[in-house]
């Protein structure tokens, strides 16, 4: 248990721009994660293992990309007790993302809405800052794993987005347990189009053949996971799971761990806190309101993908409840990010033991 309890930090940081606490929050695990006052926000790790994408991860609880984009606080974020990290999303050149303000707090909905737009310092910075971290080197059978999300920028034309993609796999691929490829992020013009049918196979294509020469180069099966949106219809659904299956299956049809789904990013709705404060801010919606449409995804998904194919739930997670949730969904593992900030580090604990119990 964390020697600070959240209920006492909480007010100070809301009392403060969401994106001040959030830096302010970041700076301060960047500079004393390698200290003795790591205590101050540390959680004992729930040990629940379990094997998806080929990977052994030590519990089911993950913390979702966007929090540390430029993957400062990996060893800082891993004391937390999650049994999975993921940072990003970089972008290969950096990028100082959509003008401020651009992240607000909706605390009747236990939600947020932020329209930053994959504000990040770069490939080279981020990649350096991943080599820096000291999580594998603790010791012990079951170290975390870490995630590694890639981008497109802001700046590169839509039908050019293959490239980045492609220049962050290569830059990424030797330092990740796993890599993600963002293409639900709303506040980057036209990406989302990177869902469609055409789009996806030719995004998707060419990601997994670099993977694979990847593979070969570094000795390593690192799994690509794709994030996806949940402002779907049934149809869109289909379609993506189709290009998963076609590309993540082996010739007899089976998955092959090579390729998963991340379900789901933030949503445009805003049926759900419609009347209050900020509420019709441009940008992504994430927390509370997000967990029932994340959950029929993930639904969707798994009848579409069957068993096997795996599948990471994230949205709306602020209690161990709803965490159970999302497996019960179809998802294998679980990721939170909003409700940490509504909850704290505790809500990791919580979540990895409920999910450990309903076993």
């Amino acid at each position: 248990m964390s020697l600070l309890p959240y209920a006492l930090t909480r007010p100070l940081l809301f009392g403060l721009d969401p994106e001040t606490a959030h830096e302010l929050t970041l700076d301060n695990i960047a500079r004393f994660q390698h200290s003795p006052l790591s205590c101050l926000w540390s959680e004992s790790r729930i040990d629940d293992p379990v094997m998806v994408a080929g990977l052994r991860f030590p519990n089911r609880v993950g913390l979702a990309a966007g929090l540390d984009k430029n993957a400062r606080c990996i060893d800082g974020l891993s004391a937390m007790g999650f049994g999975f990290v993921e940072v990003g999303t970089v972008t290969p050149k950096g990028q100082p993302g959509n003008p401020r303000p651009r992240m607000f707090r909706i605390p009747e909905r236990n939600a947020l809405i932020n329209r930053l737009g994959f504000n990040n310092e770069g490939l080279i910075a981020f990649v350096t800052n991943v080599q820096k971290a000291r999580f594998r080197s603790k010791g012990g059978p079951s170290p975390m794993l870490l995630g590694l999300n890639i981008g497109k920028n802001a700046a590169t034309p839509i039908e050019q987005a293959t490239s980045d993609y492609l220049t962050c796999l290569d830059g990424v691929y030797p330092h990740a347990d796993y890599v993600t490829v963002n293409i639900s992020s709303p506040n980057t013009k036209n990406l989302r189009s990177l869902q469609s049918d055409e789009a996806l196979d030719a995004l998707l294509g060419a990601v997994m053949e670099r993977r694979e020469l990847l593979a070969q180069r570094y000795g390593k099966q690192a799994p690509v996971f794709l994030k996806i949106a949940p402002d779907l219809d049934e149809m869109q659904i289909g379609v993506i799971a189709a290009t998963l299956l076609r590309y993540g299956s082996d010739t007899a049809g089976q998955p092959n761990q090579r390729l998963g789904v991340i379900a789901t990013n933030t949503t445009l709705s805003r049926d759900a806190v419609a009347g209050l404060a900020h509420a019709e801010e441009a940008g992504g919606l994430s927390g509370a309101p997000v967990l029932a449409a994340s959950n029929r995804v993930i639904r969707l998904l798994r009848g579409a993908l069957g068993e096997g194919f795996p599948i990471i739930g994230v949205g709306g997670v602020l209690s161990g409840d709803d965490a159970v949730s999302k497996v019960r969904a179809g998802a294998d593992l679980v990721q939170i990010y909003t409700g940490l900030i509504y909850k704290g580090s505790a809500l990791v604990r919580e979540a990895a033991q409920a999910l450990k119990e309903a076993r």
